[in-house]
């Protein structure tokens, strides 16, 4: 659970583990092991709601697993917690994160459920993000951003692109550059990521210099732009990291 000031967001996992290999996430460490099903995604929800005495506000399906890999459990999840027998939580409350299948995205789109898509883009151009994200090597960029303007048609809900800052891969000022120029004049939001450090990876973390200068050369291309606020890495929780440590202890 994330406390904010707007109220509590649940994070959640979709699968035990992940097949699609970022190389900045340790959630693919040990590949997918399998699927959530419905329950299991609505429980992590309900566990927290009971333990902490709090209503949950939010929900951001950016835990371990690709949520559009496991796409009929998921929007089985969204039906459920949205509606009135059950938390009624408002489809608007929901961000599904995907590395970018294409076409689960423009499946989402074609359910109307007016959730907020973010695509974790991190490269603004192919070759780059070729070196990060597996996927890369199925879609281009444009492939991903055509499916993210469909989805834009289909629900009007605008689209977050997260962009983790990898020290010396994607955070040089050339990098604000092509990213501005890609989706700048564009209803979207984008939202840097510092990089959670994962031990078994050799990528480092940007600086606090080169994030904020990164921030500020995107922003001159007048697109809303944040720096997520690092939340569970203290405590091992962040992108699969808690996983990966029980697993060890096994």
């Amino acid at each position: 659970m994330m406390p904010y000031k707007h109220g509590n967001t649940v994070c959640v996992s979709s699968q035990a583990g992940c097949r699609m290999g970022c190389k900045f996430c340790a959630s693919t460490l040990n590949g997918l092991d399998r699927n959530l099903t419905t329950s299991e995604i609505l429980g992590q929800s309900y566990a927290i709601e009971k333990d902490m005495g709090e209503r949950v506000s939010h929900i951001v399906l950016m835990g371990s697993g690709e949520p559009l890999d496991n796409f009929d459990n998921v929007m089985q999840f969204i039906r459920v917690i949205s509606d009135d027998n059950g938390t009624n939580l408002s489809k608007r409350n929901i961000t599904l994160s995907t590395c970018g299948l294409v076409d689960g995205i423009k499946k989402l789109a074609d359910t109307g459920f007016p959730v907020t898509l973010a695509l974790s883009l991190h490269a603004a151009d192919d070759e780059t993000r070729k070196k990060i994200m597996p996927i890369a090597n199925k879609y281009t960029i444009q492939e991903e951003l055509d499916a993210c303007w469909y989805l834009f048609e289909k629900t009007g809900r605008r689209v977050s692109f997260e962009y983790s800052l990898i020290n010396g891969v994607n955070d040089s000022p050339e990098d604000a550059v092509k990213l501005g120029k890609l989706i700048g004049g564009k209803n979207v939001h984008i939202n840097l990521i510092p990089m959670n450090p994962v031990d078994e990876r050799d990528l480092e973390q940007s600086t606090k210099q080169r994030i904020e200068a990164f921030c500020s050369a995107i922003e001159k291309y007048h697109i809303n732009v944040t720096i997520r606020r690092e939340m569970g890495r203290d405590i091992n929780g962040a992108c699969g990291q808690l996983r990966n440590r029980e697993l060890e202890n096994d």
